[in-house]
This record gives C-alpha cells, structure tokens and sequence, in this order.
C-alpha cells in the first residue's frame, strides 16, 4: 500500500535553503547506510527508497522549485494528495522520473506528482534503477591555453584521467560536460554526468576584462614625447605599435583583434597603456642633456592644458581622501 507524504526536506535531513552540494552530501551518506546490497536491517529497504525518492526530486532545480510551490502543507506525513490544486500537478509535471520502484510501495505524492513509472517484478526492489550523481571538478588553465584551446589531459583525484577538448577561447568559470563521466548509477541505471568548471590562472602580463585584454607598454620620455614604434606583447607573440607623439602615462592604445577569440570566430581587442619611465640612474652625458632640456623648456606639467582651457572646464582644489 502506499504511503503519504512526507517531506523531502525531513527525509534527507537539511533545510529547505540547503545548497545542492549539502543535499548531495545527505544523499551519499544516507545511501550508503541504507543501500539493500549493505543495510540488511528491516526497514533499510523501504528507507533507501524514500531517501531516493527525496534526492530525484530536490537535486534537480525544476523539480525541486515547482515541489516548493505546493503550499503550506509541510508536516512531516501529511498526505496532500487530496488537497485543492494538486489535480493541475498530476496531469502536467515530471513524467521523466528517472526512477523504477518495480511496484514496491512509494509515496502517493511522488507518485501523483512526478508521474513515477512502475517495472519489473511485482512488489520486488530488483527493478529499482536510479541515474548517478554529477559530479564537478576544477580544470586549471593558463590565459595561454584557455585562449588557443584544443586537447588537455584532466587528473582527477580518484586516480582517473581525460583527454578533453577544450574550447578555443574558453572563459574562466565555463562548464565543460563529459556525458556518463559522472557518479554510476544503482541498480544498471545510468551514470551521472561530469562537469570540468574552468579556472583560468591570473597572467603575470595580461589583465583580462571579457574578450579584451590589457597590457603596461613602457616607454621612454623621449619616445612618449617625439612617438616612436615600439614592440608589444601579445598572447601568441609580439606586435609593433606606433606610439603617437606627444603620449602621456595612461594612454590607451588599441590593437583590434589581438585579444581573447570567440567561440563563434572574431576576437577581442588588446589595449596597451602607456607609462613612461625614467632612467633610475643617468650617466654624466644623460644628465647633462637632461639639464638643458630643462633650461629650455617652457613644458609646465602641473598646468592646465590649453584643450581642457578652451572647453570651459575650470580648476578644482586638490583634496586629499
């Protein structure tokens, strides 16, 4: 005969806020104490199923966000079966329950509600089949290899290893799925499916922002002031950039197409901003030069510049934060 409702919640033993990891980690736990093949205690079986029956439903998002719409009725053991407005969850919902009881007993709600499927040998557990956990680890990147994509070999802690493909221009925090990778599942059911989430390791160089990058080019002070063509690295290599004449520290100056690729073709650009550097120490003759550079100069860079002057924009008092 089959039983009433009780809470999904209760059943696994966390809050109705509990993360998907905790309701993983519940899962595992109790599976492992109450699993027919381990626990053969009376009673272990039908609690295997109800904790089953729980973690079906609350690990995934869809189910669990329409099982939390059902209304105010969460004591432990109440049958809601019979409530005003359960019809409209019986005829439309989870028909794909990938879960079979083999006709032993179940809750009249998840039945009603999830549409379960009932095989195999009549009131027997051997039908029993349940899909595997996903599972989630880290893919560690360099800025280099994220951006050029292509084949990597993955370790995982359980001592098994992947060749993955990995995407040209994958971002950092992507989900990269390996289909049956996963958790294997109970009783011949299907295994769960792996997921690699990319962490893209922080560039010595380069500062990523979306599909741009940025980079410091130093400079000289004669070569900010006269311009000059000057190398600039890039993720594959190095490129020339003409530096305008006259460039002052903070300067952005932009190559198209050189910085991290698309998924669908194209690329971002890499901006080079400009800081200008001066000799820690100079020679007798830079010193000299230096001086009449300074004997003759009329430059004031502590005065406003004639551009922002003919705006219209006026002076403002430094202040100190």
């Amino acid at each position: 005969m089959a039983v009433g409702f009780r809470d999904y919640y209760e059943v696994l033993g966390v809050s109705r806020d509990a993360s998907q990891e905790e309701i993983r980690a519940a899962y595992r736990a109790l599976a492992r104490k109450y699993h027919p093949d381990v626990n053969k205690e009376a009673g272990a079986e039908d609690r295997f199923k109800e904790i089953s029956e729980a973690y079906e439903v609350l690990r995934d998002p869809e189910k669990r966000e329409q099982y939390n719409r059902l209304g105010s009725n969460w004591k432990a053991g109440q049958d809601v079966s019979g409530d005003p407005g359960f019809d409209q969850y019986q005829r439309g919902g989870f028909e794909e329950v990938r879960m079979d009881f083999g006709g032993g007993d179940f809750s009249d709600f998840f039945e009603g509600l999830f549409g379960a499927r009932r095989g195999g040998r009549r009131g027997g557990f051997d039908g029993f089949t349940m899909r595997g956990a996903d599972q989630e680890a880290v893919l560690e990147l360099s800025l280099e290899e994220a951006a050029a994509g292509g084949r990597k070999r993955v370790s995982l802690g359980d001592g098994r290893s992947f060749e993955v493909d990995v995407p040209r221009g994958v971002r950092d925090g992507q989900m990269i799925r390996l289909a049956g990778e996963g958790e294997q599942g109970a009783r011949g059911g299907p295994s769960g499916d792996l997921f690699l989430r990319v962490r893209v390791r922080p560039h010595p160089r380069f500062r990523v922002q979306g599909r741009d990058l940025y980079v410091d080019l130093p400079v000289a002070p004669w070569e900010a002031a006269l311009g000059a063509s000057v190398s600039v690295p890039t993720l594959d290599g190095s490129a020339r950039l003409q530096v305008p004449a006259g460039s002052s520290c903070g300067r952005k100056l932009r190559l198209h197409g050189e910085g991290l690729p698309e998924s669908g073709g194209g690329a971002g650009d890499l901006y080079a901003i400009v800081q200008i550097r001066v000799p820690e120490r100079l020679s007798r003759e830079e010193r000299d030069l230096f001086e009449q550079l300074a004997a003759t100069s009329k430059f004031d860079p502590r005065r406003e510049p004639r551009s922002r002057r003919r705006s219209g924009r006026g002076r403002r008092r430094a202040t100190t934060a």
